[in-house]
């Protein structure tokens, strides 16, 4: 295993947190808390349950295990949280406590072994865990933001744009990148930076 695991996991966990950024300001703040039904949840609410997850996972992530004593799992999917900022300081602090361990880590730490729920995995193995779970509802939020949205920009390729991007596409040369590359180096209004 070489560094390009870590370079590549970085990238495909910013493009996660960068599709929930560009969602946020589509929908006004009450849809923030909009739910479909009882059983279902707002995106404050998933906003919340990440934040609380990325928190006790990866704080201490090495030394202690994942799910920390002073988590209250059941409360991250209790409606309190009343402002927009308030979500946005929750889901802000959570990013910043995991990639701060992310970025932290070295190829000899992969092969490591950490515990959550005294459940040993490898740092590998952890780290792959979050990047299923983590897009899985990243992806509820992207939807309910579409569903809530009254005019929704595109976060990829805008429908009815997929020939005129493969063509754009297909003009260069071949290169190795990685795919997020030209997403994370955009600024918000789509231009480059």
């Amino acid at each position: 295993m070489n560094s390009n695991y870590l370079e590549s996991v970085i990238k495909q966990f910013e493009y996660y947190k960068m599709l929930g950024d560009k969602t946020f300001p589509q929908i006004t703040e009450d849809q923030f808390f909009w739910r479909y039904n009882e059983e279902s949840n707002s995106i404050s609410t998933i906003v919340k349950h990440l934040s609380g997850n990325m928190i006790s996972r990866w704080t201490d992530f090495l030394t202690t295990d994942g799910e920390k004593e002073w988590r209250n799992r059941d409360a991250e999917f209790e409606n309190v949280i009343n402002t927009k900022e308030e979500m946005l300081e929750l889901w802000n602090q959570g990013w910043n406590v995991f990639f701060e361990t992310l970025n932290s880590l070295t190829d000899t730490d992969l092969e490591k072994i950490i515990y959550i729920r005294n459940q040993g995995h490898t740092v590998l193995e952890a780290i792959n865990r979050q990047l299923a779970h983590y897009p899985y509802h990243i992806g509820q939020i992207v939807f309910i933001g579409k569903m809530c949205a009254g005019k929704w920009n595109s976060l990829s390729i805008s429908r009815g744009s997929s020939n005129a991007y493969n063509s754009e596409k297909f003009s260069k040369q071949k290169e190795r990148s990685h795919f997020t590359d030209e997403f994370l180096n955009k600024k918000n209004d789509g231009s480059a930076i």
